[in-house]
């Protein structure tokens, strides 16, 4: 089976590296694709240099959009693709935890919990809207339900994808796999991330995710697609 990790990335310069490195150095994923969502910060050169493939947007497309264009690129080649967040650094290497159960055939979709961040600056109020909304409209009682690290066998992504746009990605997955029947599988990790402050900026962005969060789930409830 060819196992394919797609990681989006905006301006990731920091992280990139590290993220690149730590994911080709699991024995079990074939190849990394880095979708570089046209930043400004020479991420697209760090993620060659650290020996990704790339992919690279001229335009925003937001993180639904760049992991759709990865699944293009990839669709013919993958069995299994694996989600990374270009900002998971050297605990990107935790991804072999996710890809396990699904190529032993335990799992259609796994899921990583991780770990609350200590300087994490969040009410709960995204998390707790997305984990209503996956029960009422899927039945499925989700752990992590904005977690973006998952790995999806082939029958999985065939019936979740295409991506939903925006901060919807997550939670249009999980409805979509427990819909369609699909074995789902939450994974403890300590994989880490850039956690959002309890600052301007971070009220901003969790506004802006609440809003698409519930616009994607309006949409599911209502058949069409994201």
């Amino acid at each position: 089976m060819s196992v394919v990790a797609l990681i989006p990335a905006h301006n990731e310069a920091a992280r990139i590296n590290a993220t690149v490195c730590a994911t080709l150095g699991v024995a079990s994923i074939d190849r990394v694709l880095v979708i570089d969502d046209a930043s400004a910060d020479g991420t697209a050169d760090l993620a060659r240099t650290a020996g990704a493939e790339v992919v690279e947007l001229h335009r925003n497309l937001g993180k639904g959009g760049a992991l759709q264009a990865g699944l293009d690129a990839m669709a013919g080649v993958a069995d299994v693709l694996v989600l990374l967040d270009g900002d998971l650094g050297e605990t990107a290497a935790q991804a072999a935890a996710l890809v396990a159960p699904v190529l032993a055939g335990e799992a259609d979709m796994t899921i990583a919990s991780l770990p609350r961040p200590p300087a994490s600056g969040g009410f709960g109020l995204v998390k707790g809207l997305a984990r209503w909304g996956i029960r009422r409209l899927s039945g499925y009682e989700s752990v992590a339900p904005l977690s973006g690290q998952r790995a999806l066998s082939r029958a999985a992504w065939n019936a979740a994808t295409p991506f939903a746009t925006g901060y919807g990605v997550e939670v249009a997955l999980t409805v979509r796999a427990a819909r369609a029947g699909m074995r789902i599988l939450e994974v403890p990790t300590a994989m880490a991330h850039a956690a959002t402050g309890r600052d301007l900026a971070g009220f901003i962005h969790r506004g802006r995710q609440f809003v698409q969060v519930a616009v994607a789930l309006a949409r599911l409830a209502l058949g069409r697609r994201l």
